[in-house]
């Protein structure tokens, strides 16, 4: 295979729907990436939470060797401690102490002690809501954590449709530019037959001349922003930016009926951003009630029990002991706890006023998007309409000039205003097809909207 045929061959295009596009920016796109690496930790910090009733056991163990001048003994410790936390505030500790002393071929002497004590809170700590707090709050972070995961997901896909159809308008907008070119070029031929037939004098061509000039330089415009365009895309898929691309998604557009009251609707309960304000608001609302709590007595009713072994030579002995009480702590002076309190309540006022807030600018955001989508669809309607006008006209004044009934100025005129007008439609267009997009992200259904499924 010859090598003209291969440069050929890499520099030839590769269609891409926008559905594909979406699905390479869902696998490769970093920002995406790194949203799903971060939620490797925010799941494991759920975890942490959710294990803090888990009974937990700590080893310890030593061993020493000493000596002196008379003689040269060993020592072996072991200490192992379990504690547990129950969701009522419950503590229990069990702890057993073994020592055993060598000296030469001899034991000396060993030690044990087992010890196990158990504090319930009355007063402060003391409760399921109070006990579960910390869980809580975990979940709630959780529901915060995969909320903002949707949010960005849909805020990705968002960026990756907007960026394929400005590369889809970036190839019109070419295509407009080399068909006026084409169009410029036959218009210059005419000119020349016409002079040729002494129906046209010879300097009036020198205007469309000037106007086909003019259009090679746009038609060098519209191929750098093509470039531009599809690089953009290129970097949103993480893929090279050497890679030629091509849109080839139909637009296809089709009119939309809302109902705003049921948008609204829709939005309070799926837009993932106004749901985390409602997250906010709720931890705010559990952190002033665990604030309050740390203001009670730490009054705690505690009990426990000691066995202590202790064995020298041939003889030992065993004893047991156990108590059962009340303890309280009473707290006088101290202001730090009356300041958290007044922190968390203001939190919750905050908390409460950015949700109120919140909610009305989405109500606001709700209202514009399904008033934009209306008003471009009735821009999109007249701008058809006015190219296909533009196209009569111009076709009309062509055969006009070539019946010596009209001038280069006015065909190069209406010309003019048939690029305008294609451009005018075709940016309506895409203005009513991302007016959509916008809704469905202000709606919270952009994923649903495209199946995408949330992992993590």
């Amino acid at each position: 295979m010859d090598a003209p045929l291969l440069a050929r061959r890499a520099v030839q295009p590769a269609n891409l729907m926008l559905v594909d596009a979406i699905y390479l920016g869902l696998q490769d796109n970093r920002a995406i990436r790194s949203a799903y690496v971060e939620r490797i930790s925010q799941r494991f910090d759920l975890a942490v939470a959710e294990d803090r009733f888990t009974p937990k056991l700590v080893l310890s163990s030593r061993f020493l060797t000493q000596r002196s001048e008379q003689q040269r003994w060993r020592t072996l410790e072991v200490a192992p401690i379990a504690t547990m936390l129950s969701p009522i505030g419950t503590r229990v500790n069990l702890a057993w102490n073994g020592l055993l002393n060598k000296s030469g071929q001899t034991t000396d002497g060993r030690h044990a002690n087992a010890n196990i004590s158990v504090i319930q809170p009355l007063l402060r700590d003391a409760g399921w809501e109070i006990g579960m707090v910390p869980v809580r709050l975990a979940r709630l972070a959780e529901e915060s954590s995969q909320l903002s995961l949707k949010s960005q997901l849909a805020r990705v896909v968002t960026q990756i449709i907007y960026a394929y159809r400005e590369l889809i308008r970036a190839q019109e907008q070419l295509t407009i530019a080399q068909d006026s070119l084409e169009r410029g070029r036959k218009l210059l031929e005419i000119n020349r037959d016409l002079v040729a037939a002494g129906r046209m004098a010879e300097f009036d061509v020198v205007q469309t001349e000037a106007d086909v000039l003019t259009q090679e330089v746009n038609v060098e415009e519209a191929l750098n922003q093509h470039d531009q365009r599809r690089m953009d895309l290129v970097r949103l898929l993480a893929l090279d930016l050497d890679l030629p691309l091509r849109a080839v998604e139909t637009l296809e557009p089709s009119p939309v009926k809302i109902d705003l009251k049921e948008a609204k609707e829709i939005a309070i309960a799926n837009q993932p951003d106004y749901l985390i304000r409602q997250i906010a608001n709720k931890q705010a609302e559990i952190n002033l009630a665990a604030a309050s709590n740390q203001r009670l007595w730490d009054l705690s009713l505690v009990s426990g029990a000691t066995r202590e072994t202790q064995r020298q030579g041939g003889s030992g002995e065993r004893q047991w002991n156990g108590y059962v009480g009340l303890q309280i702590d009473i707290p006088l002076g101290d202001m730090a706890r009356k300041q958290g309190e007044v922190q968390a309540a203001t939190a919750v006022r905050t908390r409460a006023l950015q949700l109120e807030e919140s909610r009305q600018q989405l109500e606001q955001n709700i209202t514009s998007a399904v008033r934009d989508i209306q008003t471009r669809w009735r821009q999109y309607g007249l701008a058809q309409r006015a190219r296909d006008l533009s196209l009569k006209k111009i076709q009309i004044e062509r055969e006009k000039l070539t019946l010596g009934r009209s001038s280069n100025f006015q065909v190069i005129s209406f010309e003019a205003d048939l690029r305008h007008a294609e451009n005018t439609r075709l940016n309506a267009l895409i203005a009513y097809l991302n007016a959509q997009v916008e809704l469905d992200l202000q709606l919270g259904l952009t994923l649903d909207t495209w199946k995408i499924s949330l992992n993590g």
